[in-house]
């Protein structure tokens, strides 16, 4: 699908295996989600409209770059915060909001608790960060509510996704650009990802 983009970086790739290690302890984990965001944050930036800028060198007067476009990162609480702070260390002026989803254990489907978003859109790109794109439907509800909202790009990062996931956000929004580090095998009987890396949540938090 064109509109998914898996990176093969080799440093992210080098991270990801370290991630996914089941001894991985959750400060270290937390460190590695970071600085994968960080690289996923510079791949699924590259289309970001800039404008000139007049930039004074010590030396002479030249022509530069800014961004054009406001962004704004939308987590999916509670494990999109750890790929907070990764983007803001590429972009500290991007503005932070909450989206509260969580999947019901026996139907798999998203339930929404808490929404943080003011009242009508600041930015022109909104981002949702989540590590984990497995079935799908926690991706598809944020992006519907960031639509309803009234929000006219938005971008799908994350970690790691199954096909079933890819394929429901990718058919139920395909105007939305999909960024990942792995596309894994497929979801088990509990809808989790395999081979995965578990809870991302748990394993940031160290509550699994």
């Amino acid at each position: 699908m064109s509109n998914v983009h898996v990176s093969n970086h080799p440093l992210l790739l080098h991270k990801l295996a370290m991630l996914r290690d089941v001894k991985t302890e959750p400060k270290k984990f937390r460190e590695l989600i970071r600085e994968i965001s960080i690289l996923l944050a510079y791949e699924a930036t590259a289309d970001l409209a800039l404008q000139d800028k007049p930039v004074t060198t010590p030396l002479t007067q030249t022509s530069g770059f800014e961004l054009k476009e406001m962004i704004g990162l939308v987590p999916i609480l509670r494990a999109g915060l750890g790929m907070v702070e990764g983007f803001w260390e590429m972009m500290p002026s991007a503005e932070v909001w909450h989206l509260g989803l969580y999947r019901d254990h026996q139907t798999f489907e998203p339930i929404r608790y808490y929404n943080k978003l003011p009242v009508a859109p600041t930015v022109d790109v909104c981002v949702i960060l989540d590590p984990m794109l497995a079935t799908g439907g926690t991706a598809v509800e944020a992006t519907r509510m960031l639509k309803n909202w009234g929000a006219k790009k938005i971008k799908y990062v994350g970690l790691i996704g199954a096909p079933e996931g890819i394929d429901r956000l990718a058919t139920a929004h395909p105007d939305v650009q999909i960024y990942l580090a792995a596309i894994d095998e497929r979801l088990n009987e509990h809808a989790y990802i395999v081979p995965g890396l578990g809870d991302a949540g748990d394993r940031q938090f160290g509550t699994g």
